[in-house]
């Protein structure tokens, strides 16, 4: 199944963000490589991969893994840039690398069929199921405004750092999944999101005070309609993008931003920017960042 690059590819380069300047690096957007290339290009950008991973860490690589979906159908992470991730954080000297989600599929389907599962294997990191309540403990959110306790996936809880990898991509509930999203694959309890407040409870959960050392946004296909699980390669758009930063909102702005030229989703309409900003965990206002943009 071959899927071609949109058209709308061109307009992308011409309205990712805004001119470079001197000033250290907020948010690095990479356009028209492939997956590991962009990523090596985007974590130079931030003073390389060494500035989060310290040697003899635990990390733990946190990509959207939740459906029985072949990489050619984003609905997950890009394997490959999953791979080149823990390849790095093992050359930074990490002792330990994990990779988990919280699957909507079953998950040893979904491991196996996005090829997340061998790719991260075959880089030296361990995979662990996160389908049993016995997984999870219990933390405070005292900064929630809806969602006051959860509980997270032990290997978060327990790694020195980790690192948020989701996909871009539409989501039937919160109109969009990126960063901000992606934190719903670490919890056990998703129904409570959905059933009280899903845009607020999702700010709400990214109030946990062991946040991702960095945040990468895989938008090397887009996932534009039919979310979060798609339905077959029409949903699809290829358009080699990758966003990295260390503030959450604003990634997933940019991000929301890059969608917006494959299909119209206003960022109003993506209620968890706007109460994450609230909450205090980033930007919306890119004009006050400096963002560094390449095109391969």
């Amino acid at each position: 199944m071959t899927i071609r690059p949109s058209g709308a590819t061109h307009i992308l380069t011409q309205r990712i963000l805004q001119a470079d300047n001197s000033d250290p690096v907020d948010l690095v957007a990479v356009l028209g490589g492939e997956p590991e290339e962009m990523f090596r290009k985007a974590i130079g950008e931030l003073g390389g991969i060494k500035q989060f991973i310290r040697p003899g860490q635990k990390v733990v690589v946190k990509p959207n893994i939740g459906w029985d979906k072949t990489p050619d159908l984003a609905g997950n992470t890009n394997p490959e840039l999953v791979g080149e991730i823990v390849r790095q954080c093992f050359d930074a000297g990490a002792k330990e690398v994990v990779v988990f989600d919280h699957t909507c599929d079953d998950w040893k389907k979904s491991y196996k069929t996005s090829g997340i599962e061998a790719a991260a294997t075959a880089a030296g990191a361990k995979v662990l199921s996160a389908d049993t309540d016995s997984s999870y403990k219990k933390v405070s959110l005292p900064r929630g405004k809806v969602l006051k306790e959860t509980q997270i996936h032990h290997a978060i809880i327990d790694c020195d750092a980790w690192i948020n990898v989701p996909i871009l991509k539409n989501h039937g509930g919160a109109n969009l999944t990126i960063s901000m999203k992606n934190y719903m694959g670490i919890v056990w309890d998703r129904r409570y999101f959905h059933n009280n407040n899903l845009q607020q409870c999702i700010a709400d959960v990214c109030t946990y005070d062991k946040k991702p050392v960095f945040h990468v946004v895989d938008a090397y296909r887009i996932l534009k309609t039919n979310g979060p699980r798609g339905r077959s390669a029409s949903d699809v758009v290829l358009t080699k993008g990758l966003f990295i930063s260390r503030d959450i909102v604003a990634v997933d702005t940019a991000a929301a931003n890059f969608f917006n030229q494959v299909r119209e989703m206003p960022l109003d309409t993506i209620g968890h920017l706007a109460n994450g900003e609230a909450l205090g965990l980033g930007s919306m206002d890119l004009s006050r960042l400096n963002i560094k943009r390449i095109k391969l």
